[in-house]
């Protein structure tokens, strides 16, 4: 693998947007969501969990807040029709209006020296920093990583005609790579398959700035400040690379446990390099073990090396 292979732009189809509209916008998010939105502004994107009563995810999200009664929430576009029903469920008196968007903003992923060249200044910004660019807004996300090398990358977010501009004036980046690329900043996402499975501490998204834990209340705030507080987690997320395809919500099997799983694929592409990668989540007293995927005597997976620590604390008493 070389810088190169990891380098233009692609179109974001797996991801899709929420537009929240009106005068109590943030506020409503804010009473629904694991992050602040309420004090989050326009130069800031933020990671947010929705979740259930019961504390599991429904859906991860990028949130920004392009003006005060406007919030755009990033999710993956096969949640996006249960996520609107079931927020609006919620709005009740507020004045807010919820809305698919994915017509009218469209997702460009951008990687590499060539994006950072067409981007000029505005891709200096610091991580999750939102500037405008180019018709639409410019998110800074986490570097990837390959080859221990950083791989710099940011979100574009626009018209459907900027996008398409945007695209023609940079090399076209495969999907796969850009996926592979997320994988490796270990920032978990949440699909359809997943959801309602995790806790969000189970796949680290506290430790990636998911989780707000000085807010007020959201649906199932008690049970995941229960899990941060009183140690009652036993489970993580972590890195793996195995030689056969891989897909979200595969089950994993340790040689040590065989009759019941001791994890699940969160997220999963086609390495560079050869065979797969994915995020697992997995029984901490596994974590190191003989894994495998789909049985104790399937493909063998192995463990790789994530961009952040886990908190030895939580670990601890996990």
């Amino acid at each position: 693998m070389t810088a190169t292979d990891f380098d233009g732009a692609v179109r974001l189809s797996h991801l899709g947007v929420i537009r929240a509209a009106g005068a109590d916008a943030a506020s409503f998010l804010h009473n629904q969501l694991t992050q602040d939105v309420e004090h989050q502004d326009a130069h800031q994107a933020r990671l947010a969990a929705y979740c259930s009563a019961k504390g599991r995810m429904l859906a991860s999200l990028l949130v920004l807040r392009p003006a005060a009664e406007e919030v755009l929430l990033v999710a993956a576009t096969d949640l996006l029709p249960a996520l609107v029903k079931r927020l609006g469920m919620f709005v009740l008196r507020a004045k807010a209006r919820l809305a698919d968007a994915s017509a009218e903003v469209a997702l460009v992923g951008l990687a590499g020296a060539s994006a950072r060249a067409w981007l000029g200044a505005a891709a200096e910004g610091a991580t999750w920093s939102v500037t405008e660019h180019a018709q639409g807004r410019l998110v800074r996300l986490p570097d990837g990583r390959a080859q221990e090398q950083p791989q710099p990358r940011w979100l574009w977010l626009g018209a459907p005609e900027a996008a398409a501009a945007l695209q023609a004036a940079l090399p076209a980046l495969p999907a796969e790579r850009w996926q592979w690329l997320e994988l490796t900043t270990g920032v978990p996402g949440i699909v359809q398959a997943t959801a309602e499975q995790f806790v969000p501490q189970m796949i680290n998204f506290e430790l990636v700035g998911g989780v707000n834990f000085k807010k007020g209340c959201y649906p199932g705030q008690e049970i995941v400040a229960r899990s941060q507080y009183l140690g009652k987690l036993k489970r993580r997320a972590a890195l793996y690379h195995s030689d056969a395809p891989m897909q979200p919500a595969q089950e994993v099997f340790s040689a040590a446990d065989p009759g019941q799983p001791s994890g699940m694929v969160v997220n999963a592409a086609p390495n560079p390099a050869g065979g797969w990668s994915a995020l697992v989540e997995i029984k901490l007293a596994a974590r190191e073990g003989d894994l495998h995927l789909g049985a104790a005597d399937g493909p063998a997976l192995r463990l790789g090396q994530l961009p952040y620590a886990v908190t030895e604390e939580l670990d601890a008493v996990s």
